[in-house]
């Protein structure tokens, strides 16, 4: 399961993807054919003992959890979604985003507690019952994987809690944010064993990506 020799990396699909691979490139952590569309699923650099992992977002945590990879990178809200046992080694800072509550412009209510005891459509049903919990809020969640603005429009739920980037698709779907409930960032997060086992290996690219990110 753990490799000594290499140091395997998980990265993810979509955005995140090509902002990893260009800072992994500055600290001379990147390697030929480490692109997205890829068909191998492990892609190896010999010359700087590393292997790459390709894989959905959502996965990375599980990847690195059970050491099929030594390293991840992931959104702090999937992680923090994931519940994972695993480290957080550094904010990367790129891919900053922030999960919010958001409802139909046209249905829009006074308060937060007039949505009590109503449905919320989401891809992070644990923060958001977290978030609601704290308000002392008793809410009915639905998980969606995709397209959870469509929720409120066909009546499916009140409200919905995802992660925004620019508000544009709120828009166009007639959808206002109500409340922010966190901001995050794309981390870099180890597996336990592999931090202790191959810790040598891992700190020298967390101080080289660290100097990177300072600079």
């Amino acid at each position: 399961m753990h490799d000594t020799d290499f140091l395997t990396i998980a990265l993810p699909k979509g955005k995140l993807f090509g902002l990893s691979t260009e800072l992994l490139a500055k600290v001379g952590r990147q390697t030929k054919g480490l692109h997205e569309k890829s068909r191998k699923l492990i892609i190896t650099n010999e010359t700087a003992r590393l292997k790459f992992i390709i894989t959905k977002t959502a996965d990375v945590p599980t990847y690195v959890e059970y050491g099929a990879a030594d390293l991840g990178v992931v959104g702090k809200d999937v992680i923090d979604e994931a519940g994972k046992d695993i480290y957080e080694l550094l904010d990367l800072g790129f891919g900053k985003c922030h999960l919010m509550m958001a409802v139909p412009k046209d249905k829009k209510r006074p308060r937060l507690e007039d949505y009590a005891h109503t449905r919320v459509a989401t891809k992070f049903p644990h923060l958001a019952e977290k978030f609601f919990a704290a308000q002392g809020m008793q809410m009915e969640y639905i998980k969606l994987n995709g397209s959870i603005e469509l929720a409120p429009i066909i009546g499916m739920s009140e409200s919905i809690v995802d992660i925004v980037e620019t508000g544009t698709t709120l828009r166009e779907n007639n959808l206002v944010e109500f409340v922010k409930i966190s901001d995050a960032t794309a981390r870099l997060i180890a597996n336990r064993v592999s931090y202790k086992l191959k810790f040598k290996q891992i700190n020298s690219l967390v101080e080289d990506l660290a100097k990177v990110l300072s600079a």
